[in-house]
């Protein structure tokens, strides 16, 4: 009996319909750049909160994380108190992970820093592209909390700084590099 070859993630989506998150993800913003700080900060967020999950729960929650996460207002997320720590700890509709919550407190505070210093977060990863995978996950670790290799590959690929988000044959892959020229 013949094993049937593992579709990639483009070749799979395909076989979903159009309204499925994985399909529409997919097509409107894995592997593409983002110019918005708050957004960005926002992807890494949703990474974080992925570690030792599936990206399904991501995907479902992630309206949920939008609002608990006051729509990744950076400045606003620095100044989090206590009270915003337990209200996100029992937040059913997000990961209640105190450590991943720390983390992305911690994280909105050196992103302010590195806006200061850099004029935007988007600014202080560009000022790093090109880097291998290693390289960026020398970086990231020496700087934030919680951002391990997977997460730091995941956040880079789904914001367009690595490659590897698309197949060849994928046509949103095509028009990604397409724009890029």
């Amino acid at each position: 009996m013949e094993i049937p070859p593992k579709l990639s993630y483009c070749e799979l989506v395909l076989t979903y319909p159009a309204d499925n998150l994985h399909r529409i993800y997919h097509d409107t913003a894995y592997g593409f750049p983002i110019d918005d700080d708050n957004e960005l900060f926002g992807r890494l967020i949703l990474e974080i909160n992925q570690a030792g999950l599936s990206w399904n729960t991501i995907l479902q929650k992630q309206e949920n994380f939008r609002k608990a996460f006051d729509n990744y207002d950076i400045q606003r997320i620095a100044n989090y108190t206590e009270e915003d720590r337990e209200r996100l700890l029992n937040d059913a509709g997000i990961i209640r992970n105190r450590l991943k919550i720390n983390a992305v407190i911690h994280n909105a505070n050196v992103i302010l820093d590195l806006q200061k210093q850099h004029g935007s977060f988007k600014n202080w990863i560009d000022s790093h592209h090109p880097k291998s995978k290693e390289a960026w996950v020398k970086v990231f670790k020496q700087t934030f909390k919680f951002t391990g290799g997977e997460i730091v590959n995941e956040f880079l690929m789904s914001t367009g700084y690595l490659d590897g988000c698309h197949v060849e044959s994928c046509e949103i892959g095509k028009k990604l590099k397409k724009a890029a020229k």
